[in-house]
């Protein structure tokens, strides 16, 4: 989908050949080509194209100028040039998907981006903020939609092709993979998403790690119910009570150092949640499909590890996956089940089923593989949409080296979050008459007593909760980011993964 040229731009014939230009106040327009600063003379005079963010100019080269090969050249706005690191990354992937959804409406097939100069970042992360861009602005999810040659729809890009200039080109293409592997998991998060709850069902994610398993070399593993049983996971269990179809806990290992730390992912995989006995509203109800965002997401990013093979940490990734529905054998509020390790828990609403089979993939995990840091994903309470909107993921956390770690890679990755508190005050919400812990703690302070039912399974090891609710849809909008699932958290995880020391 994507390459690398250090060909002159002018000889590109293709579609479309775009130039980035940052936002100033002098008179000369800062790009490179010659033929590009003639063109936008004048809309640049009259400030109609000033470089804003979100700005383009679209122009088609005189076949008498010879010098733009091209079918058509653009320059896409990038703002003021930022200060700080993280900025400067998230400027490019926003110019970048600003290019492609333009590029959409042409239907354009190949476009070479041209890599700004002076950006202030290292050649390798232009290189990568850019491809994260091109490539996840350039997603579409189309796969059930009957083809209509008529129908005029915004089209996909084909083919990208980065023009390296006067840059390291051996850095630059390093750049090019980390950014093209990152966001390509970020879109397979994002299909995983779309599909309807009747397609992307539990034992869908238990077919993609055992293929994912043979193709890559890490270790494969998945518990079925009778498994469960025997292990005495009773949360995922009783969750899957009212559907016909069984339960799956996925896991796969990632081995990059005999004697270095292991970190341990775990993701929510609810393929569909209904909200069992307490049940849901119609209205958006099938949203519920998207309750497995976190499973994608930890399963993505292995896949982008395998793919990487970074050293010096050994990942282990556990997905609990299976529905929630009302069927006749389905739990009841009232109900008390048992978890793994002998944690007794009274359900007072089946709609607070996350917990649940998160809860026996913590133990288990934990008891199992001895992981020295765990980090939890999950599309976990509407509390979390109410307190931080849908702009950053809610962080919750039992150490604070862990805590900034994942905002570093957060931050990096353009996925902001906001860590909330946890304490006893919050752990006595949680407290049952008749069990040991309840699934619910009121109506105050839903996403930190969610994250406090989490922590009663995770014992001293280090831990963080990360509820993406907010995150996994409908995510800020961005010109790289559609509208419906984002693939949040994916390209996180690969960053802490890539930066663990």
């Amino acid at each position: 989908m994507i390459k690398l040229s250090g060909k002159d731009p002018g000889s590109f014939a293709g579609d479309l050949l775009v130039y980035f230009i940052f936002e100033t106040d002098k008179k000369t327009i800062p790009c490179p080509n010659e033929t590009v600063r003639r063109n936008l003379k004048v809309s640049w005079k009259n400030g109609d194209f000033t470089g804003r963010k979100g700005q383009s100019f679209l122009f088609y080269p005189s076949t008498t100028e010879n010098k733009l090969a091209a079918a058509r050249v653009m320059v896409v706005g990038l703002g003021r040039k930022e200060e700080k690191q993280d900025d400067c990354r998230e400027q490019i992937r926003l110019a970048a998907g600003t290019a492609v959804g333009r590029a959409g409406d042409f239907k354009v097939k190949t476009l070479m981006a041209v890599l700004p100069e002076k950006t202030g970042l290292a050649d390798d992360d232009l290189a990568e903020c850019m491809c994260e861009g091109l490539i996840l602005a350039n997603y579409r999810f189309d796969k059930y939609k009957t083809v209509d040659k008529d129908e005029d729809r915004a089209g996909r890009v084909a083919r990208f092709i980065l023009q390296s200039g006067d840059f390291d080109r051996a850095a630059v293409r390093r750049g090019m993979r980390r950014g093209t592997r990152g966001a390509e998991a970020g879109c397979l998060a994002r299909d995983m998403a779309n599909e309807p709850g009747n397609s992307w069902i539990p034992s869908r994610f238990a077919e993609f790690a055992r293929k994912l398993g043979r193709k890559s070399g890490m270790s494969c593993r998945v518990i079925d119910r009778a498994g469960m049983k025997k292990l005495g996971m009773g949360g995922i269990l009783a969750v899957n009570q009212g559907s016909d179809l069984p339960p799956k806990l996925v896991i796969l290992k990632y081995r990059g150092t005999k004697k270095g730390p292991t970190l341990m992912l775990v993701g929510k995989g609810l393929t569909f949640d209904s909200g069992g006995i307490s049940l849901k509203p119609a209205a958006g109800m099938e949203d519920m499909k998207y309750d497995m965002c976190g499973g994608a997401a930890v399963i993505c990013a292995m896949q982008a590890i395998a793919e990487e093979k970074p050293g010096g940490i050994n990942v282990v990734a556990l997905i609990p996956a299976t529905e929630n529905l009302s069927g006749g054998s389905a739990i009841k509020p009232g109900d008390i089940i048992t978890h793994f390790g002998g944690k007794t828990s009274e359900v007072i609403n089946t709609d607070a089923e996350g917990r649940l089979i998160l809860a026996d993939a913590l133990a288990y995990g934990i008891k199992t593989y001895k992981p020295d840091a765990v980090v939890d994903l999950a599309t976990l309470t509407g509390a979390v949409i109410v307190g931080l909107g849908h702009h950053r993921t809610g962080l919750l956390a039992t150490d604070d080296a862990l805590v900034k770690k994942i905002i570093r890679a957060g931050d990096r990755a353009g996925e902001p979050l906001w860590r909330l508190p946890l304490g006893p005050e919050y752990s006595k919400q949680i407290e049952s008459r008749v069990a040991d812990i309840k699934n619910i703690g009121g109506k105050g302070g839903g996403t930190i007593t969610a994250a406090a039912y989490l922590q009663e399974f995770v014992g001293d090891t280090p831990w963080a909760h990360l509820d993406i609710a907010g995150t996994a849809w409908n995510f800020t909008e961005k010109s790289y980011i559609p509208k419906g699932p984002s693939g949040i958290a994916v390209r996180t995880l690969l960053h802490l993964v890539r930066n663990w020391k």
